[in-house]
Order: C-alpha cells, then structure tokens, then sequence
C-alpha cells in the first residue's frame, strides 16, 4: 500500500504532544526528545502497512517511542539511567535509587509541582515510564503491557510500587 493512500500519517500527528512529553521523560534532554519524536514517526510510517486498522494507533505508536528510544541509547553506547525494572521487581523492601526514605527538600509552598517533577526523574524509566502512561496518558493496563512489552500483572505490579515511592518523595504535599 502507497503511504501517502494510509491515512496513518495524518491520524499519527494527532498524537505529537503526547508522544513529545513521554520523549521528554525519557531522553531528559529537548533536543534528544524531538530526534526521538521524529525517529518514532519516520518508524511509524514506514511500518504503516503492519498497522492492523480499528486497533489503537496511540498506543502502537507510543510503543514505537519507547523501542525507538531504547535501540537509539544501544546504539549510542550508552545506557539510559535506570536500574533493571526485573532486578527492582525481585526485591522486597526497595527503597528507591537514592533513598525513597530522604525527603524532597523544600516546603509545602506551591512548588509540589517542581517537587513532583524531581520525584519523577529519581524513578527508573521503566516506573516512570507505567505512571506516565496510566495517570497522565490514561492508557489501560492491557494497553500498557503492550506498550511496554510485558505482562499486565508486572505493570500492575510497578504501578503499585511507583505510586508508593512517589507517595513517599512527596510525603510532604499528601495529607
């Protein structure tokens, strides 16, 4: 089928702020997340035709983003600053990349949103990249898993256990 007959392409840019925020979590550098953005639709539209109608666009398109970003950091020679999600899955009584037990400096005094920011970051990817995509994009578990490429239970598992670290960063700002 000819790309310019799909009406992927023009359907896919719809999505262009969404998929422009989570490369922005991801590669923690502007420049790095439009490269990204852009790698992801340049992916999308040559692989329009494996595109299966009626099935979601959005979230095909963000699992496009994430296996872009982590082929483009293997090719880069360079890990993305995460620690193993299946090593943190196996261990009870985890407390975070560099202590969920420190508190986020500074008050409550409307800069929860400065704090959430940075609670965020301390997350690895593969946390962040769950709360991202179920509290902000509004994905579905099953949709999640597919994105991610892994069972429903381990998103709900990381899911869980990432809202509970952020709760403890933001221990300040929750009643």
């Amino acid at each position: 089928m000819n790309h310019a007959q799909t009406p992927l392409p023009a359907e896919a840019l719809g999505y262009l702020d969404a998929l422009y925020n989570l490369a922005r979590w991801l590669a923690r550098d502007p420049v790095e997340a439009e490269d990204l953005v852009q790698e992801t639709y340049l992916r999308a539209i040559r692989a329009a035709h494996q595109f299966q109608p009626g099935t979601n666009l959005r979230a095909w398109l963000f699992q496009i983003l994430r296996n872009t970003f982590f082929t483009l950091y293997k090719r880069k020679g360079r890990e993305p600053e995460a620690m193993d999600p299946e090593i943190l899955d196996g261990m009870s009584g985890w407390d975070g990349p560099t202590g969920v037990g420190e508190r986020m400096a500074g008050p409550p005094d409307g800069t929860a949103g400065l704090d959430l920011t940075a609670a965020l970051t301390r997350l690895p990817e593969e946390y962040r990249s769950v709360v991202l995509l179920a509290d902000l994009e509004d994905f579905s578990m099953g949709e999640i898993a597919r994105i991610m490429d892994c069972p429903v239970g381990t998103v709900k598992s990381r899911l869980f256990r990432a809202r509970a670290i952020l709760k403890e960063l933001l221990r300040d700002y929750v009643g």
